[in-house]
């Protein structure tokens, strides 16, 4: 069972068959990341922050999907595009505000008829089904133009305060900097995110100054604005835990334990046994077969997809691998993007894979290097074998055939091939092809001389006095 993969969709069945499109605000600087990475581009399991903004508007079905960055933020356009090659992406040259940014969204969406949710690809954990609440609180009545995720907090902070009028409405988003004392003692905040009618959004941010303390332009002031006219705006509350924002390594930090959180919990759900859950760690395109076994203190890069009735032992690290059906994997194993383990098959302790496919019911179980490398079907790879695939110049192949047998402390020097049922002899260095059904071993022969050690023990004997 798949604990989450990119543009996974969810049951729209609640939900209208409007049309939606999606807005992420990814323009921000991210000063105090204190990095050269672009603030979105920081990962959270494995994943870009604004990536998994794109992954839960492509599972609401939005389409468009538009992408505001910042001007000549080429890497942050590079990785979008890469994850979703269907976005359409902007430019904020200058960085007026949000409500500037999404104003620059709005050639790419002009004749776009439907709903509007905003995003931001610094607000990386919300959840599709609480974007679908959002959007469902914009369409449940008539005359409701505009719907604003909150959240409550005990610390509020710097966060905006949702501000309701007698009769409880949400009347205005008031910020901090501008707010009174007593706004500032409101305990439901602005988490930021909002859906709106397309035609109304775009209205309202037409008439929204930047009379303020940052002298910014707020998307949310179209809060006020739309009350003004006598139009419904709702405000739907979201665990806070959900639509926490990162602005800095402590909240990124915090946000990738959330996470980890989520997908622990997901992967328990689906029936994924984990010995000591909090030590494992996975990315969020993680997929796994039903009664997987996990050990302590196993990392998942991206790109791991693994079958049913797999064992990983601890301390296991695997990226951008395949591991098919009740295949065992580790204690201490590391498989690195490119290989494939074939079903049943065996990788031990210190052994790496690289650009490697290992057969079914293929062993290697001790302190092996393989890489750029096919081994077949239950062939057996001797403790300390390496594939030298790299001369210093390029990478060669190593294949080796069904069933051979490949002797411990063994260098297999690419490009080469070991046929099928071959026996290589412990300790060799082989740079020739080996027939099927061979045996071949190229080692120094041995020279052994009796007496030769208590000789030289006597050479070495320390002198007295």
């Amino acid at each position: 069972m798949a604990l989450e993969k990119p543009f996974e969709s969810i049951d729209h069945g609640a939900l209208p068959m409007n049309r939606l499109a999606a807005v992420i605000l990814a323009a921000g600087q991210g000063t105090r990341m204190k990095s050269r990475l672009a603030k979105v581009l920081h990962p959270i399991a494995g994943r870009p922050m604004v990536c998994h903004a794109l992954a839960a508007a492509h599972a609401l079905g939005a389409s468009p999907r538009v992408v505001v960055v910042g001007g000549g933020a080429e890497a942050v356009r590079h990785a979008v595009l890469a994850f979703d090659p269907d976005a359409k992406v902007v430019e904020q040259i200058e960085r007026l505000g949000t409500g500037h940014a999404m104003r620059c969204a709005e050639p790419a969406l002009k004749d776009f008829n439907g709903d509007v949710v905003m995003l931001y690809g610094d607000v990386p954990l919300v959840e599709p089904a609480t974007l679908e609440r959002l959007i469902a609180a914009r369409r449940a009545k008539p005359g409701v133009v505009l719907a604003v995720l909150g959240m409550r907090l005990e610390t509020p902070g710097a966060y905006g305060r949702l501000v309701t009028d007698a009769t409880g409405e949400l009347a205005r988003v008031v910020e901090a900097k501008d707010a009174t004392p007593d706004e500032l003692a409101i305990g439901y905040c602005n988490a930021g995110l909002l859906a709106a009618d397309a035609g109304s959004l775009w209205r309202l941010l037409a008439q929204v100054k930047n009379a303020n303390a940052k002298r910014e332009y707020y998307a949310t002031d179209i809060v006020a604005l739309a009350r003004a006219e006598g139009l419904g705006v709702v405000a739907v509350e979201a665990d806070a835990s959900e639509v926490v924002g990162v602005n800095d390594k402590v909240e990124l930090a915090r946000a990738e334990a959330l996470m980890q959180t989520r997908l622990r919990a997901r992967a328990l759900e689906a029936g994924v046994t984990l010995l000591d859950p909090s030590t494992v760690w996975f990315a969020a395109d993680t997929t796994l077969g039903s009664d997987v076994v996990i050990g302590p203190s196993v990392f998942f890069g991206p790109g791991v997809s693994i079958g049913a009735g797999v064992e990983i032992k601890a301390f296991s690290h695997l990226e951008g691998v395949r591991v098919e059906a009740g295949a065992v994997i580790g204690p201490f194993a590391r498989l690195r993007p490119g290989s494939r383990i074939g079903e049943g098959a065996h990788v031990g302790n210190f052994v790496e894979l690289k650009a490697a496919t290992l057969g079914k019911g293929a062993k290697a179980n001790h302190l092996s290097y393989i890489g750029d490398a096919e081994v077949g079907a239950n062939a057996n790879i001797g403790a300390g074998t390496i594939t030298c695939n790299y001369d210093g110049f390029s990478k060669s192949k190593t294949e080796i055939g069904a069933g051979a047998f490949i002797g411990s402390n063994s260098a297999l020097v690419a490009p080469i091939k070991i046929g099928a049922g071959a026996v290589i002899g412990a300790g060799s260095t082989i740079t020739e092809d080996v027939p099927e059904d061979a045996i071949a071993v190229a080692r120094g022969a041995q020279l052994t001389k009796p007496g030769a050690a208590a000789k030289r023990r006597a050479r070495r004997k320390p002198k007295e006095g």
